[in-house]
């Protein structure tokens, strides 16, 4: 196989990322857009000894499982929804095949015990507009129009969208309402090769039980020009509760700056997930579907099985959205978080819930666990620290191996381990099962609809 063959492949498997595998004579292809059942023609882009990257040129014969209309025009443009045009329901297959694959492939999870611990997937009954976030970068077009969506997948290139199939309705009204108002105030978009202009990106939250929006704009410099104009607009949208700018004046690809400045309202909202309230402020972090977030939090609670007596760690705990949760359960809850303003956020959750058995921690996960063990046998004469369930949340990379040992000294009953990335999950799974632990329940979650990413919770109880 040569670069700019054009073949024709049927497929047969998928990908992590959501790209269609088919082989031709033995050679395997990984093929963006094509879905398990179409036979397509493509051309290869790359080709390497054993496989090689094709871009999908026609659909020959298209898979029992493709959409024949799919929801949103941009889907296959966009990076955003990598298996729109799959489905739903083989959607959710294909994740559940990600999870025990990597459990299997990675963890070294034998099969039949999978037979008997894994659960069936937990979907959606409406898969769009399921999102209570949205951050869209603004920019300029070629004709020199102020545009803004999303990026092109694995690009900065701007695909003009106001109105995702993922985000709530009113993000449209809301982007129309402020891109009008920089075109009648000449106000520039930013342009990140010349690090010059002004609005960045625009971040719109929505509490999907209170109904209470949040709009802040990423701006690169100290004030927006006419910003009272604008607020003034923005504020006749009903639910509309905060406008704020975010000061990012670094040329980077991060998107909010550390500096928040008030334009109209109050600078966080409101929102529930299940009994407990949270305040949410733009720099928060808070899952972004809420309605599979109560699904999710409902599992790892059901996983910790609390009676009230129990001392329950939450590793990665942010804004003390799962902390919270357990303690309504549990004796005494402890949540560790590295961002200092996420913890202040729990804090404050705590507060206005009026939770008083959850304590929480600044710090890195792998280091202040590890240091409260240390501390405790010291202070204890030589007596070990004990966990009655710990509960970790990592990001993708998952836990430490340092983390994960201090984890099994504490020896724990229960460990229920919540992963947003199935392959780190297994890894730490793998060495979890080596110090004694056994895998007890297993289950998917879709949080995100249409995209490749699954979440994932795990029981693991000592053996």
């Amino acid at each position: 196989m040569q670069k700019n063959d054009m073949v024709t492949v049927t497929i047969e498997d998928m990908g992590t990322s959501g790209e269609g595998i088919g082989k031709v004579d033995g050679y395997a292809l990984f093929i963006k857009d094509a879905i398990i059942g179409d036979v397509v023609e493509a051309k290869i882009m790359k080709a390497k000894k054993n496989y090689g990257y094709a871009r999908l040129m026609n659909i020959l014969t298209p898979s029992e499982y493709r959409v024949k209309n799919p929801q949103c025009s941009m889907a296959r443009k966009c990076g955003g929804c990598q298996i729109q045009e799959m489905e739903y329901g083989r959607q959710l297959q294909f994740k559940m095949d990600k999870v025990r694959g990597n459990l299997m492939r990675i963890g070294e999870v034998p099969e039949e015990l999978l037979d008997c611990v894994m659960e069936p997937i937990v979907g959606m009954d409406e898969p769009f507009h399921y999102r209570n976030k949205a951050q869209f970068p603004v920019g300029t077009d070629k004709e020199g129009n102020i545009v803004t969506g999303f990026y092109a997948g694995r690009t900065h290139s701007i695909i003009p969208n106001t109105d995702c199939s993922l985000g709530v309705p009113v993000n449209e009204k809301i982007l129309k309402c402020i891109l009008a108002f920089m075109e009648e105030y000449g106000i520039r978009a930013y342009d990140e090769e010349k690090n010059s202009g002004l609005v960045r990106h625009v971040l719109i939250r929505y509490g999907f039980t209170t109904k209470e929006i949040m709009v802040c704009l990423v701006i690169n410099g100290n004030s927006l020009p006419h910003g009272e104009i604008l607020a003034e607009r923005l504020a006749q949208i009903p639910g509309m509760t905060s406008i704020t700018l975010s000061i990012n004046k670094d040329k980077t690809n991060v998107i909010m700056g550390n500096q928040i400045k008030p334009l109209w309202g109050q600078t966080y909202i409101t929102d529930y997930i299940g009994n407990v309230k949270y305040q949410i402020s733009p720099l928060s972090f808070y899952q972004v579907n809420p309605v599979q977030t109560e699904k999710l939090y409902g599992l790892a609670l059901e996983y910790a099985d609390l009676h009230g007596n129990e001392t329950v760690w939450d590793l990665y705990c942010g804004i003390g959205t799962i902390s919270l949760f357990l303690a309504q359960k549990a004796k005494k809850v402890y949540g560790v978080e590295i961002v200092p303003q996420a913890i202040d956020d729990a804090k404050n959750n705590a507060k206005i819930n009026g939770i008083t058995n959850a304590k929480f921690y600044v710090g890195k996960a792998e280091e202040v666990l590890p240091e409260y063990y240390a501390a405790y046998e010291r202070e204890h004469g030589g007596k070990t620290a004990h966990a009655d369930v710990i509960v970790v949340d990592p990001p993708r990379k998952g836990c430490e191996e340092s983390l994960l040992q201090t984890i099994v000294d504490m020896q724990p009953e229960r460990i229920v381990y919540v992963s947003c990335d199935s392959a780190t999950l297994a890894r730490d799974v793998k060495y979890l099962r080596g110090c004694g632990y056994e895998l007890e329940r297993v289950r998917a979650v879709d949080q995100f609809p249409q995209t490749v990413h699954v979440e994932c919770v795990c029981l693991l109880r000592k053996n």
